[in-house]
């Protein structure tokens, strides 16, 4: 029988000065999200969308849990076989699909993950297992996009 976990996190958006005295009410993407006991996230838009380049962004956030979910699944999934990750790196991208009507979606992510194992007669089930990872992974299986694989795999 399975289980349920709930998240839990808050937002938090003001109004600033300079939207106050605005004509044309152009509102700041800038906002706080804060999760319980842990330190406040300033989040806002990608400069693309007008925000605030130096901030996360919510597709900085979703890639960024796309690619530490696969990771931690397949570390699981590693030492389920008996193989020895000694690193792991990974230089992902998602594309994100902006229609002339303002509606986006992303349309892919790859991951590219490099992975230095001990043992070299597993190099062949490490890379296989990246398939395994990805059918695990939580964020993996909540998204409706494709997310593909190019790892590499050598020991150390």
């Amino acid at each position: 029988m399975g289980f349920k976990h709930l998240f839990k996190a808050k937002l938090n958006w003001f109004s600033s000065k300079e939207e106050e005295v605005s004509t044309s009410k152009i509102y700041s993407k800038s906002h706080t999200v804060i999760v319980e006991g842990k330190p406040i996230l300033n989040v806002s838009a990608a400069k693309a969308f007008k925000g605030d380049p130096i901030l996360y962004n919510p597709e900085d956030l979703l890639l960024s849990s796309i690619v530490s979910c696969h990771m931690m699944s397949y570390l699981y999934v590693c030492s389920q076989n008996g193989i020895e990750v000694l690193s792991y790196t990974d230089a992902a991208e998602a594309t994100l699909e902006v229609l002339d009507n303002g509606c986006g979606r992303f349309t892919e992510v790859r991951l590219y993950p490099k992975v230095v194992i001990r043992q070299k007669e597993k190099i062949a089930e490490a890379l296989r297992l990246h398939q395994k990872a990805n059918e695990l992974c939580f964020i993996a299986n909540s998204c409706n996009f494709p997310i593909l694989h190019e790892p590499s795999c050598q020991t150390g």
